[in-house]
């Protein structure tokens, strides 16, 4: 349909159509195009046209772990626009989580439940220790590490020292395989089985590692490796 999307009949623009039928019936670049359409009446290339090309270059998985830089190298894509979509995309993955209030952190489903939409779409592996008290109540979440996991970079002493200053009585570490696939490798099940040792002598309990792949999770625990 071409032209400006205000120059098109009203019961055909977006935004009339999600009024009327609600946000269900719309595509995906219809969605798009009501969040980056320009605000003044001035002369923009239709919002529709470009989020068209963003959706043929991107899916829309893929659109929510691109950065500000990659955006921009879209033809139309002004640092506004890209700013919107990035936080449409971010208030889309919180919205999927659950209230950190209302995660039981004695269950290991729940806890992926809620990291897993945060995690999943993320193009580096990164180590958090959840911090619990003696009745399994978060006490802080702590990013150890950011990279490729090795043994060196997530050290019982940089791993546990966030846990001693806070008195924790227990914790759970969660990391994420950019990959997708949250199988445990050789690695995880030897820095696991490490850090469950190093938690007996600091008297500080490991309940799990959950692993975060890009639809399922691999709890170590209950592999028995915890």
């Amino acid at each position: 349909m071409p032209g400006m999307i205000r120059d098109w009949a009203v019961e055909d623009q977006p935004i009339e159509r999600l009024y009327y039928h609600g946000p269900g019936i719309l595509s995906v670049s219809e969605l798009m195009s009501i969040l980056i359409q320009p605000v003044h009446r001035q002369k923009e290339q239709n919002a529709l046209d470009l989020t068209r090309d963003i959706m043929s270059r991107f899916g829309i998985r893929d659109l929510a772990g691109k950065g500000m830089s990659e955006l921009l190298q879209i033809p139309g894509v002004t640092r506004t626009k890209a700013a919107i979509l990035m936080s449409a995309m971010e208030l889309g993955k919180r919205a999927q989580t659950t209230d950190l209030e209302k995660v039981s952190f004695g269950a290991s489903t729940e806890v992926a439940a809620h990291y897993l939409p945060r995690l999943r779409d993320l193009k580096q592996e990164v180590f958090i220790v959840l911090m619990l008290d003696a009745r399994n109540k978060l006490i802080r979440e702590v990013k150890v590490s950011e990279g490729s996991l090795t043994a060196s970079i997530v050290h019982p002493r940089e791993v546990f020292k966030p846990a001693i200053l806070e008195s924790a009585a227990s914790v759970i570490f969660l990391h994420n395989h950019p990959s997708g696939d949250p199988s445990a490798s050789q690695d995880d099940i030897k820095i696991t089985t490490q850090l469950v040792e190093a938690g007996k002598i600091l008297d500080i309990r490991v309940l799990d590692h959950i692993i975060v792949g890009d639809r399922t999770f691999t709890s170590l625990a209950a592999r028995g490796f915890v």
